[in-house]
Order: structure tokens, then sequence, then C-alpha cells
């Protein structure tokens, strides 16, 4: 459900089975798309769609949250009931990436891709593709041709 006042919205999200649901506050910082390997392998998907918030702006409401980490970069988090994936908190650089789906009525509405370099899934609608990252999140800044 999504409540507008006072420019604060909130968006809901819940997992896969419904035991774990979550807040979103405000607006995301991002929007994109995600081509690494571990993402894919993660998601079990080509591309994931992430939306980057504030980490004070997403909050864990009801639930039981279990947590991996393979890298201090991504601690990715899910459900311990089902397994479904919720968000990837990104404590190095205050972020949390709270997967699109996982937010319904949210208006997804991407800007860019990153790791483009690794896509299996190439996508043509004219938004830049970064080689890694953008250079204001610590990447070259380097871009590929569609």
């Amino acid at each position: 459900m999504e409540q507008t006042g006072m420019e604060r919205t909130t968006y809901e999200g819940r997992c896969f089975c419904g035991a774990v649901e979550l807040i979103a506050i405000g607006r995301p910082v991002g929007m994109g798309f995600c081509h690494c390997a571990s993402c894919r392998s993660w998601g079990a998907a080509p591309v994931n769609a992430f939306t980057l918030w504030r980490t004070d702006s997403v909050q864990v409401v009801r639930g039981d949250v279990g947590v991996y980490h393979k890298t201090e970069q991504s601690h990715r988090q899910f459900c311990l009931s089902c397994g479904g994936h919720l968000m990837t908190a990104h404590p190095l650089v205050g972020l949390v990436d709270v997967y699109a789906a996982t937010l319904p009525a949210l208006a997804f509405a991407p800007a860019l891709h990153v790791h483009y370099q690794e896509a299996v899934l190439p996508l043509r609608d004219g938004l830049p593709k970064f080689r890694d990252l953008p250079k204001d999140m610590g990447g070259s800044g380097d871009t590929l041709p569609e």
C-alpha cells in the first residue's frame, strides 16, 4: 500500500510466502539493472532489477531474515521461512538494494545498467550501459555500446 503525505511515501514489500514484511520510506536514490555474475547467480535470472535506498530508509517490520555475504560489499537478505530473496545491503556505501519485485507499488523507472561487461542478456533500451559502475559509485565510469 502506498501512502503519501508531507513528501513522504511508504512502500510495502513482502517475501514470496508473506512471512517477512518490509517498508521503504521516501524515494529510491537510484534504479536500474545489474548484470554481474553474483546478482545473476543469486537471483537465478539473467539480470537483477534494483532499487537503491539509503540504509535508514528500509526497515523489516515483520518476520525473520537471514543474511549471506560472500563479500563485505554485499549482504544478501532472504526470508528464513521460504528462502525468498528480499534485498542486498551494501554497508560500505550506506545503501540497500531492495529488489524491484519486492516493492510492487513502486513504479520502477530504471536509469542505467551496471556491470554490463558481464551481461548474458543484451537489453537495447537506450539507457547507459556501464562497464562496471559509474564514477560516483566507485567504478570506472566507462560505458559500453548497446
